[in-house]
């Protein structure tokens, strides 16, 4: 009786040092997960795949609801990366900011990036332009104020692309692009724009996209090989059939199975700037 007291004791003990050392092992792997997950921060080098063809949607114009967070909840069922490309001057309340939140905490599914504070002095691209320094601090202001966490820009109204000495793009832009170079921004311009009529209405069906984007990325008529840089605008997917469409489009490409849709931290010619 004696005996089998101790050896039930021994069980017992050896049982609670098993759970103990089984539930401290769960709670490091726990830890691991969180902190690799915590690690990966925007503007990441990440390893291309050279057999793969990657899409970056980018929306210019946010936050305009609700066509900032329709896209928004479409790119989540979806399960694809998307980058926001916003404007200082259109968050303009409480909601708004919300939704910036939103998407800056849902990173890397999400990224928000620079259009400038002013969308070029209201759309008035000729007297932005002209005076690089006060462009230059138009970029910086709503850095500041929206968190943005990359130094990335999408200029307004024109199509560019700087990298580190890589430039591109019309000459009325080039000394706010050198600019932007030498404090260390990339810019990134577009090789599709889903056009829209009205101030919000798409010109090109979902099909027409999906053959053009095909045909950029097969013929290798893109800025960079095996990468579309796609440009659309918020608004554009508020309400129905448009919401349908944008729906179908992404359904349609994610079918390809060589198709990665990516953040723009992760393009090309930003990876390159970090590597050099």
């Amino acid at each position: 009786m004696k005996a089998l007291k101790v050896l039930t004791g021994i069980t017992l003990g050896l049982l609670a040092s098993a759970i103990f050392t089984n539930c401290k092992s769960h709670a490091e792997t726990k830890t691991t997960i969180k902190d690799s997950t915590t690690a990966f921060v925007p503007g990441s080098v990440i390893k291309l795949d050279s057999s793969k063809r990657y899409i970056y949607l980018t929306f210019d114009d946010g936050p305009q609801p609700p066509g900032t967070t329709v896209c928004k909840d479409i790119f989540t069922r979806q399960g694809v990366k998307a980058t926001f490309f916003v404007v200082g001057l259109n968050q303009t309340d409480a909601k708004r900011k919300r939704i910036i939140d939103s998407i800056r905490k849902s990173y890397p599914q999400f990224l928000i990036a620079n259009h400038s504070y002013s969308h070029g002095f209201k759309n008035n691209y000729k007297s932005f332009y002209s005076k690089p320094d006060s462009a230059i601090q138009d970029f910086l202001k709503v850095e500041d104020e929206m968190k943005i966490p990359v130094k990335i820009i999408r200029l307004p109204g024109n199509n560019a692309w700087v990298g580190k000495d890589e430039i591109k793009g019309p000459k009325s832009v080039m000394p706010v692009c050198k600019q932007l170079d030498s404090i260390g921004y990339n810019v990134i311009g577009w090789d599709i724009e889903w056009g829209f009529k009205k101030g919000s209405v798409p010109i090109q069906s979902a099909d027409e996209m999906i053959k053009e984007v095909n045909t950029k990325l097969d013929d290798d008529l893109t800025n960079e090989s095996n990468a579309v840089v796609i440009l659309a605008h918020d608004r554009m997917f508020s309400k129905q059939p448009y919401t349908d469409s944008l729906n179908k489009f992404i359904a349609t490409l994610k079918q390809d199975p060589r198709n990665v849709f990516e953040t723009i931290d992760h393009y090309p010619l930003v990876q390159r700037s970090k590597n050099k």
